[in-house]
């Protein structure tokens, strides 16, 4: 048997009415030896047959059967056409037809042979030359098989060069099978793949007088024709994963993050809800976060070191009361206050607004990781509770808002919105950064951009004060000495606020002179209520110098306007006094002429 390599062979078999029966018998059998002697499979040899007489009939293609049994049933079931001699359109056919790749055959750059064996008894009664050529250059090596009564000249123009290899004439039909023996040798050859050193990675595909290399599923043939590559899946971006693409042998799977399980899809992710597996122990609440849950409580109700249980706390702490200034907690209820001399507005929790200057603000508040998702939600009520102090407008004052964690974000610049409500808005819509601490590089970002024209500061020919609030919960992982510093020699008036894990040395370093007015400390996200507060009573721009302290975010104000109404009054009161004398020199003047009047008449 052959054992040299796969090869595609197409019979093309003479049925014409010149063949009787016992004789096309014989070639039945020619063609069942010759497969006897293959090793016949999908990716070892494969076997076509057509006949043709007048015409054309395919009895099975390359594709049709791989075991030896299917193909004899096949050929044992063949009934001759027994009419004329086409055989130049027989070739035609299996160039056009047998030969191709959606017949069975493999493709020409896999190097497996084309074979066609050709088996007539007469003259062709049509052109075999030109045909024949055409097959050649198309890559189908032809055996020319005559017997008997076959023209040699007409099997010498179709078998392929050379032709003492390719051009047999057998006497009769009864000698094809001895032939069909010596014509196996021809099919088979030396095993290259054993014969030398073919250098194939995987593995080595023999072919008469040469080979190939072939690949293991899942691995792709590289350019040097030896050595194999791994099939990344996923590299050409059309996997649909919707977090991780894992690459295997020429396949792929998707994958989730941690935290997160893969949907029946097998491409998109879920959340895995940690509260539903029931053993969360929370009392009041329980919030599925990836890769974990944590404990909530009630409106007035504070969490307690377990991180599970609750407590009832004053309701100033428990709720958001929206207070503009102050809450003061009663039994079971709270209220709002203001500072003296303000009055608390119709809304109950609002008062009268200061008003004493506009500013151009930025607030640089910490993204990282350390802040968690639950407190930075914190962190954002905090801005907005600031915001609230402000007389917002596109010539009042303008808020910009940065966050930072490895990198920095401009959530939005100090042009970005006109008005409160806006702002507020846009500040509990952002998204959470977390990663690291990087103080240094948010003050750069600030310095360098915040406060820049281009994103809405004001010149400084406006005298409008630019003041910058940096939040943040954790010591910073670069260096933050230099950009401090470089922010208040710019003008810039720093304020610096700290929480948990805050380094004192760091706010101190960040705030502005004095430092004590310019720095705040909570021990934890749920207390950061007096910040606000601390927050307030400086941000009112200072209107007198010297040794005079303005405790009171309107004093400046007050202190005006207390001013302005004690001039009025000395004004009122001098006017008051003028007229006063003018009456008692009036009234002298008429005493005096009284007593002149009396003296005469004396």
């Amino acid at each position: 048997k052959c054992r040299t390599g796969p090869l595609d062979i197409v019979f093309v078999i003479d049925s014409s009415r010149s063949v009787r029966p016992f004789e096309f018998e014989t070639m039945r059998q020619f063609m069942m030896d010759i497969i006897g002697s293959l090793d016949v499979g999908p990716n070892a040899t494969r076997v076509g047959v057509i006949q043709y007489s007048s015409q054309v009939q395919n009895i099975f293609s390359l594709k049709t059967f791989f075991t030896r049994a299917d193909m004899e049933k096949a050929i044992n079931s063949i009934v001759p056409l027994a009419q004329g001699t086409m055989t130049g359109l027989a070739i035609q056919y299996a160039m056009n037809v047998a030969f191709t790749t959606q017949e069975g055959a493999r493709p020409l750059h896999k190097k497996i042979p084309r074979i066609a064996i050709i088996v007539t008894d007469g003259r062709p009664q049509d052109r075999v030359t030109e045909v024949s050529t055409q097959a050649r250059n198309a890559g189908i090596e032809i055996y020319a098989v005559g017997i008997q009564r076959a023209d040699m000249n007409s099997l010498r123009a179709m078998a392929s060069p050379p032709l003492e290899e390719h051009v047999f004439l057998v006497e009769s039909f009864e000698l094809i099978q001895q032939f069909g023996k010596q014509f196996q040798d021809k099919l088979c050859g030396v095993d290259m793949c054993v014969e030398q050193e073919h250098g194939c990675q995987h593995s080595c595909v023999s072919t008469p007088r040469s080979f190939y290399c072939e690949c293991n599923p899942g691995y792709r043939l590289n350019v040097d024709g030896r050595t194999c590559s791994p099939i990344d899946a996923c590299a050409d971006g059309r996997h649909g994963c919707q977090h991780q693409c894992v690459s295997a042998r020429g396949s792929y799977s998707c994958r989730c993050r941690a935290g997160y399980y893969l949907n029946q899809d097998k491409r998109t992710c879920s959340m895995i809800d940690y509260c539903s597996f029931g053993n969360h122990s929370c009392q009041h609440e329980c919030v599925s976060i990836p890769n974990g849950h944590y404990c909530r409580c009630h409106s007035g109700f504070t969490l307690q070191p377990d991180s599970r249980s609750c407590r009832a706390t004053d309701l100033c702490n428990g709720v958001d009361h929206g207070c503009e200034f102050k809450c003061v907690s009663t039994e079971g209820s709270y209220r709002c206050v203001c500072p003296e001399g303000q009055q608390l507005q119709a809304d109950g929790k609002a008062c009268s607004k200061c008003g004493a200057g506009h500013v151009d603000l930025v607030m640089v508040i910490d993204g990282s990781k350390s802040v968690r998702p639950q407190n930075f939600e914190l962190v954002k009520q905090f801005v907005n509770r600031i915001v609230d102090l402000l007389e917002v407008s596109p010539h009042g004052t303008r808020v910009g808002l940065v966050q930072y964690s490895s990198r920095v974000r401009t959530e939005f610049p100090l042009n970005k919105y006109h008005s409160a409500d806006e702002i507020k808005k846009a500040v509990m819509e952002v998204e959470y950064m977390e990663k690291g601490t990087m103080t240094g590089l948010a003050l750069k970002h600030m310095v360098e951009h915040s406060f820049s024209e281009l994103e809405g500061a004001r010149p400084p020919s406006h005298n409008i004060p630019r003041i910058g609030l940096v939040f943040t919960d954790g010591r910073s992982q670069d260096d933050i000495s230099e950009w401090a510093r470089r922010a208040k020699e710019s003008g810039i008036v720093m304020f610096a606020v700290g929480v948990g894990k805050a380094v004192e040395e760091e706010l101190r370093a960040i705030a502005s002179e004095p430092v004590e007015q310019h720095f705040s400390y909570s021990a934890d996200f749920t207390t950061m209520t007096h910040l606000v507060e601390n927050f307030k009573l400086n941000i009112c721009p200072e209107e007198g110098k010297g040794e005079t302290e303005i405790r009171s975010p309107c004093e400046c104000e007050a202190l005006v306007q207390f001013q302005t109404n004690t001039v009025a009054i000395l004004q009122s009161l001098t006017e008051k006094n003028i007229l006063w004398a003018h009456s008692l020199a009036q009234m002298t003047a008429r005493l005096e002429d009284l007593e002149k009047q009396i003296a005469d008449k004396k």
